[in-house]
């Protein structure tokens, strides 16, 4: 009862319908916001969208956020994509798509402009020594938020206390721990039918939040109704539009040349992203800095810093690597240095992004289709439940590296603790926004390395 209290969300009646241009301003205003990785982004959206907004329901984006999870990439983009497509079609779905990644690729590149050019910045390294401990809390309270929505039983709460310990103990692979779930999921949804509702049975979105605009009664939009047809068209406009990209960067550079291999290498990158930016890292590692030799390997580190500490997706960190690759590359010349740097983290950023617009309009007509069928539903909610303990994981993940930054032989950091402490309290406590949160983390950061 007094959870309901708390919700504003009192109308018995569904908002005003979002226009494009609205809903334009709104996935702009995000891309700028979206830090905390894939669990900080998601929890934004789902705040956002589902709670604060109502232009989605919770099953519905819950659906959407598990047909998401299953593919490479980066899920809270594709999320983005999904719902922006489901709102107002193909283009709904390019602008929200785009306007997540866009923000952070025009401020990483201008990062990495100042850290190939000036080098160490003090009040930047400052400024991200004060942001990671943030982000170690933003990301546990979002495991937290989206563990309390998911995990309505003991079997959801089980799945995500083995994908736990299979990943963080046994080092399984993310795809395989997925693929588990969701046989769990298949099984267990035929087994025990209740353990695996989309939603648990506790309490509906519509006494939370309202009636959404779509809403788990909605019916689906004309151009999400699902067609082989359909499907068949965007997978050929999808391979087209790569096939065109890829050709005028042979013919324009030759095949051997910088910006074509990093085309064809972050190509098949994308395609092996499951599990979010963690799990390709080492693959981007070995290609970027053992193979191509495009960075070193303190520059990749580097980047992987700012990759954290900035708004998008985590695999913004390829954007760094593509601009150090064509600074170090100068496939302009020596006098073009920054033409050929931005160049290369265009071409990039492109070819890692475009296999998630792809997916996401092939499969969403077919998503829509499986929604309240427990036969789709239940692998997935099974799925959504594995994914809470590798988030789990992943905050772990974090806090190690930010508490001993030499690794475990080295002195704790007791000050980077302190600043999680506070960024869990003022999060977990005060429901405070992740922005002031991690701006007084960063003003905090470079405050102490200054006195220190």
């Amino acid at each position: 009862m007094d959870s309901t209290k708390n919700i504003s969300y009192e109308s018995k009646t569904p908002p005003q319908p979002v226009t494009l241009a609205q809903a334009f301003i709104y996935w702009l205003k995000l891309g700028f916001i979206s830090f905390g990785g894939p669990a900080g982004q998601i929890s934004i959206m789902h705040h956002d969208l589902v709670e604060k907004k109502r232009w989605i329901s919770e099953n519905r984006f819950l659906h959407a956020l598990n047909y998401c999870m299953v593919l490479p990439g980066p899920e809270a983009q594709q999320l983005a994509v999904y719902i922006g497509w489901l709102m107002h079609r193909t283009w709904g779905g390019i602008i929200a798509g785009s306007l997540f990644f866009l923000p952070s690729f025009f401020i990483l590149t201008g990062l990495a402009w100042i850290y190939m050019a000036y080098g160490t910045v003090p009040a930047v390294a400052g400024a991200l020594y004060g942001i990671k401990p943030a982000v170690v809390a933003i990301v546990l309270f979002a495991a937290y938020r989206i563990g309390s929505r998911a995990l309505k039983n003991n079997v959801l709460w089980f799945i995500a206390a083995m994908a736990f310990i299979a990943i963080f103990a046994l080092k399984l692979a993310f795809p395989i721990i997925i693929l588990s779930a969701g046989f769990i999921g298949y099984f267990g949804g035929r087994i025990t039918p209740q353990h695996f509702k989309v939603g648990g049975g506790h309490g509906s979105a519509e006494i939370n939040f309202g009636p959404a605009l779509i809403d788990d009664d909605t019916p689906t939009p004309a151009h999400a109704l699902f067609s082989w047809a359909r499907m068949a068209r965007v997978a050929v406009i999808g391979i087209a539009i790569w096939i065109v990209a890829m050709a005028g960067l042979v013919v324009q550079f030759g095949r051997d040349a910088a910006f074509t291999q990093m085309g064809w290498f972050f190509t098949k990158a994308a395609l092996l992203t499951f599990g979010g930016a963690y799990a390709v890292l080492p693959y981007v590692y070995q290609g970027a800095v053992e193979h191509y030799h495009w960075l070193t390997p303190t520059q990749m580190i580097d980047g992987l810093a700012l990759g954290e500490t900035t708004p998008g997706p985590l695999i913004m960190v390829v954007t760094f690597v593509g601009f150090v690759g064509g600074w170090v590359s100068q496939v302009f010349g020596p006098d073009a240095i920054f033409a050929s740097a931005f160049v290369a983290a265009v071409v990039v950023t492109f070819f890692t992004f475009l296999p998630s617009f792809i997916f996401i309009f092939m499969g969403g007509p077919f998503i829509e289709t499986t929604h309240g069928n427990l036969k789709f539903t239940a692998p997935l909610s099974a799925i959504t439940a594995a994914v809470v303990g590798v988030i789990l994981n992943l905050a772990l993940f974090f806090a190690y590296h930010v508490f001993w930054p030499l690794d475990l032989s080295g002195r704790i950091d007791w000050y980077s603790i302190a600043l999680t402490a506070a960024a869990s309290v003022a999060v977990f406590r005060f429901k405070l926004n992740v922005i002031p949160v991690i701006l007084a983390c960063g003003v905090l950061g470079m405050l102490f390395k200054v006195i220190v």
